[in-house]
């Protein structure tokens, strides 16, 4: 299956488009309607993957502190220039990715926990004013990390073993990279929804996240949960950026180029839903795929945007309510 470039590299959205040659869609790219819609169903599902990676990180500091942290995408640059700088000292190809998805998720949380122990913790229930504080501080960190890698983008060494593509019956192929992507993901929701309901710390984060004041009374120490909860959810940033990384070019601002899809997706799902997450994030990926096969890039983005403008018109509350205020 021989993709389209401007949906195998979904972090960088302002790259051109290819018009669809003329001619019904089941002979356009010379190829029969089946694989077409195959292909199309999986590159939205794997958008989807990374949308999901970048929004179940905005679920828990958003759900549980009601923070707007746009400083969310410069974790994800972390976590990419992580891997790079990895790569530098590593060279294979598969043990360096292999060891930078912890390392980077360690990074961008330390990255996290600085940014809530230093400004953070003394904006709770002004999200207005933690928009401006972390807009101001994501602007510092493409600056910093400009002037230590520079303003061009850089590149990394996918493994040999993602390069290639997967065949399935019916002459349909899937890209090796997406499915690590797509794997990557499940296996994020499925141990962050575990934790949440088996652990200690699930519990705890649960009762902040429905009744702060009467958790902190009960003797559950809210800044800890809170610093830790910051921590888990910039570390997952860390985690896109490295899976980004084997999609496209690393640069000062490719974090920026998501943050806005990904706040979407917590909203439309319901904020500190992660189903409503799991949900919407595989639901636009699909919707954007098709709409950028179908017409451009551009105009799919608006056509996702009209989509979740009508919806939330319909159901502002987001796609689960939130009565309970409950992260799993």
């Amino acid at each position: 299956m021989g993709e389209r470039p401007e949906l195998t590299t979904p972090a960088r959205a302002g790259g051109a488009t290819t018009p669809a040659p003329p001619g019904p869609p089941d002979q356009q790219y010379g190829v029969p309607t089946v694989t077409v819609l195959f292909g199309q169903l999986f590159t939205g599902i794997s958008i989807g993957a990374v949308l999901l990676l970048i929004a179940l990180g905005l679920a828990l500091t958003f759900g549980q502190m009601n923070v707007i942290n746009m400083a969310h995408g410069e974790f994800i640059m972390a976590g990419a220039y992580t891997t790079y700088v990895l790569q530098q000292s590593i060279t294979g190809a598969g043990v360096s990715l292999l060891v930078a998805l912890p390392v980077a998720f360690v990074v961008a949380g330390t990255m996290g926990v600085l940014l809530e122990v230093l400004l953070i913790r003394r904006l709770y229930a002004r999200p207005l004013d933690t928009l401006l504080v972390t807009w101001g501080v994501s602007l510092m960190l493409q600056q910093l990390a400009r002037d230590v890698f520079g303003s061009p983008n850089v590149q990394t060494r996918a493994p040999d073993l993602l390069t290639g593509n997967v065949a399935l019956p019916g002459g349909l192929t899937v890209a090796n990279n997406r499915l690590f992507i797509l794997a990557l993901a499940l296996a994020a929701v499925a141990a962050l929804t575990l934790a949440l309901r088996l652990t200690p710390l699930g519990r705890r984060v649960r009762a902040v996240v429905q009744n702060r004041d009467l958790a902190a009374v009960s003797g559950i120490p809210t800044a800890r949960v809170d610093r830790t909860t910051f921590f888990i959810g910039s570390g997952l940033a860390g985690l896109a950026g490295v899976a980004l990384t084997l999609l496209g070019p690393i640069g000062p601002t490719m974090g920026t180029n998501l943050i806005i899809d990904a706040f979407l997706v917590v909203v439309v799902g319901g904020i500190g839903q992660l189903k409503g997450s799991v949900i919407v994030a595989f639901a636009l990926g699909v919707l954007q795929a098709t709409g950028e096969y179908l017409t451009t890039l551009s105009v799919a983005k608006v056509i996702v945007f009209v989509a979740i403008v009508a919806f939330l018109q319909w159901r502002p509350q987001g796609l689960f309510t939130l009565r309970t205020r409950s992260l799993a």
